[in-house]
């Protein structure tokens, strides 16, 4: 653990007067946990403030700017990437008492929240007047909606709803200097100007500090329904994901996992599958109760093909509830399945799939490497993660060099680095694979705009 930098005592003055009571932390004991996220990085900030108001944030941002103070903000620290990692030191800004509900409107279909709300209590909120936030990251129970917006989260709905930044409207945000900025509006369409909140959607917290968001609502479906289905390998579940499309339908969600995931998931819990599978899909509907049985029996149609060795159908909450437990289990379950894990999330066209998941079967085996591969194939994001004994210097070695090869498979066959996790610290060494030096200039000049001075989540993201 790095020593804690030092504030000027002139600033840290300041903050306590910005900050009062427990709304600022200064001590290393408190501020441990605001030095990590779910990348397992770790350094200590200078401070941490706790604002409930907007005048606070542009005191903050003010002062910051003045003294060249870097700020990260931070919502629940659910990114894998290191976004909320302070490795230069700084004002970490938790968004954990800007945390209101502001507004639901059932005519304008808008939820107007701050950042700190949990993604799933706005979705709680919204049913009880018959309204759907469809955006649904994996850590949907804990991460905040700011953090989503920050990161531009993607999640199981994603193939049918899109990602976050689909459904963000307009947004409030504090510049360095503390200069407020409104963008977007509560309308469900409009182009007036360049879009400036989509430009905040997934900047990692390096253009400001949103303090206010609204988001887009849409009707409840009415019921859903889950058909999952297993197959003797791989290539015959990417093989029925690409024939669900051929078919003509657009499921809600198109969840694929491959052996090894699997077996993560068994070693914790009972699984419905048979031990026997080599992958699995799970696929998720929605529509109206009567429409369900048709589209559940089409969609049984159109898997068909490719030979599943075991299917089950779920059409009540319960039901569906136990068929997908599995697949929300698989994050804690690959942490017990080796010391340790390297995590990424490639993406590829749909129609590489098939390509890419070889590819990394091939790197798995020629390395001897575990690798739990998995993910949302309905969009072509696969999560992979290559499990691994960091104490031993050759398997670590091992593990670096297949992450370095996934993520060239992906780029040859026209993916991304990152589908729904974003860049932050682990992935800044390969990001001039993907970009640029041109478009990397005119993302710098871009931020240089909102954040002359530099001093936005430091070292981050592009």
């Amino acid at each position: 653990m790095s020593p804690t930098p030092t504030l000027p005592a002139d600033v840290r003055r300041a903050l306590e007067n910005i900050f009062p009571g427990d709304a600022a932390v200064f001590s290393p004991e408190e501020m441990f946990v605001y030095g990590v996220d779910a990348s397992r990085r770790h350094a200590l900030p200078s401070a941490v403030v706790r604002p409930e108001n907007l005048e606070q944030v542009r005191a903050l941002l003010a002062l910051a700017q003045e003294h060249r103070l870097p700020v990260l903000p931070r919502g629940r620290g659910t990114n894998t990437v290191g976004d909320c990692t302070p490795v230069a030191g700084g004002v970490v800004v938790s968004t954990a008492r800007l945390a209101r509900i502001l507004d639901i409107d059932a005519d304008d279909f808008v939820a107007v929240v701050e950042p700190g709300v949990v993604t799933a209590d706005l979705q709680a909120e919204a049913a009880k007047k018959r309204l759907f936030y469809a955006p649904d990251p994996a850590s949907v129970k804990f991460s905040t909606i700011g953090g989503n917006v920050a990161t531009c989260a993607g999640g199981m709905r994603a193939v049918k709803y899109g990602v976050t930044r689909d459904h963000v409207l307009g947004l409030t945000a504090v510049l360095p200097g503390g200069e407020v900025v409104h963008c977007g509006r509560r309308t469900h369409k409009n182009v007036v100007g360049l879009d400036l909140v989509r430009l905040f959607c997934g900047s990692e917290g390096t253009l400001g500090v949103i303090t206010e968001l609204t988001v887009k609502l849409l009707p409840l479906p009415a019921a859903t329904a889950t058909l999952a289905l297993a197959f003797a390998n791989v290539d015959a579940a990417l093989t029925a994901a690409g024939d669900v499309f051929r078919a003509g339908i657009l499921p809600t969600a198109l969840e694929f996992m491959a052996r090894e995931a699997m077996a993560a998931v068994a070693a914790i819990s009972p699984v419905p599958w048979p031990e026997t599978a080599g992958a699995a899909l799970i696929i998720r509907l929605d529509g109206s109760p009567e429409a369900l049985a048709a589209d559940l029996a089409l969609l049984e149609a159109a898997t068909r093909p490719a030979g599943p060795v075991w299917s089950r159908r779920a059409a009540t909450p319960e039901d569906e509830e136990a068929v997908w437990e599995p697949r929300r289990l698989l994050n804690p379950a690959s942490f017990k399945a080796a010391p340790d894990k390297i995590s990424d999330d490639v993406t590829v066209p749909r129609g590489q799939l098939r390509a890419a998941a070889a590819g990394i079967r091939s790197v798995a085996d020629e390395l001897s490497l575990k690798i739990l591969l998995f993910g949302h194939v309905g969009d072509g994001n696969l999560h992979v993660n290559i499990m691994h004994d960091a104490a031993n210097a050759d398997e670590r070695a091992r593990a670096q060099t297949a992450r370095e090869r996934i993520l060239s498979l992906a780029l040859s066959l026209g993916g991304t680095l990152s589908g729904e996790h974003g860049v932050g610290l682990s992935k800044l060494p390969f990001l001039d694979r993907q970009l640029s030096p041109i478009e990397r200039g005119l993302m710098a000049r871009i931020k240089a705009a909102f954040d002359p001075y530099g001093i936005m989540n430091p070292g981050k993201a592009y």
